[in-house]
């Protein structure tokens, strides 16, 4: 991906891309050029739409967004936009030689996702190697991998004790940090000069361990105090950040450096 052109190469040719929603969304128009042999990948587009509402009774349409992207002449124009799930729904849709790569893929995905709801510990494996693949050395992935471990049952005890997740579970996360390193997670990004990527991926193995003692701290306080309700969670939070916070300045005080870094593994 570049991000000063906003343009992904797929089979080595453009396709136009835009960040909305905090997410990729992607020229279907591109895809449909790369995928097909059609000259004209509207007019494509465009009875694309209307065979598979007539076979699946599916309106392709919902599923897109009109974005503005730039054109050849320089200017923006609205364009209907996927994001990657559903670039996936598009690809599938397109009988074409080209697209058949991709939906042999698909189709292992969706088995190994199958496989790995029957048998959780198959999805642990697939990250453990993901990660290694990366370079990520043994010892830091099994810090990483115990602090996934710990971080779910944090979060298990904030749905069942009536957070909401895609509002409270920032919130929380942010009281625990600031407690635990002195900044929020946005603070902490920007520090180790990150835009999307996970900041945890980017910690070293302090910083792993730090986070790790102040979300399982703020489990075992949810637990004992049997706490209900997003005001006595955030205070319990702050709470088990503060622990973690308290032995990391206990450490820096001794190793004469901080450890909150700006390391990370963009390399």
């Amino acid at each position: 991906m570049d991000k000063e052109t906003k343009i992904v190469l797929f089979q080595n040719k453009g396709v136009r891309k835009t960040i909305h929603g905090n997410e990729w969304w992607f020229s279907i128009i591109d895809i449909i050029a790369i995928l097909t042999d059609s000259v004209n990948p509207n007019d494509y587009w465009y009875k694309m739409k209307i065979r598979v509402r007539n076979e699946d009774g599916i309106e392709l349409s919902t599923i897109c967004r009109q974005l503005k992207l730039e054109s050849s002449d320089g200017k923006k124009y609205e364009t209907d936009c996927v994001n990657t799930e559903n670039a996936f729904r598009i690809i599938q849709s397109i009988p074409s030689p080209k697209a058949e790569p991709f939906k042999r893929w698909l189709a292992k995905v969706g088995y190994e996702r199958v496989r790995e709801i029957e048998d959780p510990e198959l999805a642990t494996k697939r990250t453990r190697m993901l990660y290694k693949l990366k370079g990520y050395s043994d010892s830091w992935i099994e810090k990483r991998m115990r602090g996934i471990a710990i971080r779910e049952d944090l979060t298990d005890e904030w749905k069942n004790r009536g957070a909401e997740k895609d509002v409270d579970y920032g919130i929380l996360t942010a009281e625990i940090s600031k407690a635990a390193f002195g900044v929020t997670p946005g603070e902490y990004k920007k520090i180790k000069g990150l835009n999307r990527q996970n900041l945890r991926d980017h910690m070293d193995d302090l910083e792993l361990i730090f986070t790790m003692l102040g979300e399982s701290a703020t489990t075992e306080i949810h637990r004992a105090d049997d706490s209900k309700g997003v005001k006595k969670l955030k205070a319990d939070a702050k709470a088990g950040g503060n622990i973690a916070g308290g032995a990391r300045k206990k450490l820096e005080k001794r190793i004469g450096h901080s450890i909150v870094s700006k390391k990370n593994f963009l390399q």
